[in-house]
């Protein structure tokens, strides 16, 4: 019987409430291609929370075992975008309506060390 691939909820919390969420789905063995599609709350978020959910997407254990990474998050938000870029190596980027589509491969051995501290609460799984 094959193995399904796996399916994970990741949050950020500030002062208790979450803040910014992502669905991640991996693949049963290493090497694939990882899924995750990343939002935040609306109005104004404490810098770093979107960041911190990349780093805490970036650092499950499956998705360091994945080889790519496709993710989806709101088109403008910028920090995500940055800290994708700071993570992973060979990034592409393209517009879906109000989305924006991230392709990129992971580097052998799981991401890239992170640039900033996450900040906040520690993410949940």
């Amino acid at each position: 019987m094959a193995e399904h691939e796996r399916h994970q909820h990741v949050e950020v919390n500030d002062n208790d409430r979450p803040v910014a969420a992502a669905e991640v789905t991996t693949p049963a063995e290493a090497g694939g291609t990882a899924r995750a599609s990343l939002r935040a709350e609306s109005g104004h978020i404490t810098p770093g929370r979107r960041a911190s959910l990349v780093d805490a997407v970036l650092d499950l254990p499956e998705v360091r075992e994945s080889a790519r990474l496709k993710a989806a998050f709101p088109l403008g938000d910028s920090e995500s975008l940055q800290r994708l870029r700071d993570r992973c190596e060979d990034v592409s980027t393209r517009p879906a309506g109000s989305s924006a589509i991230l392709e990129a491969d992971l580097p052998e051995g799981g991401a890239r060390g992170r640039t900033q501290e996450p900040a906040g609460d520690a993410p949940a799984e």
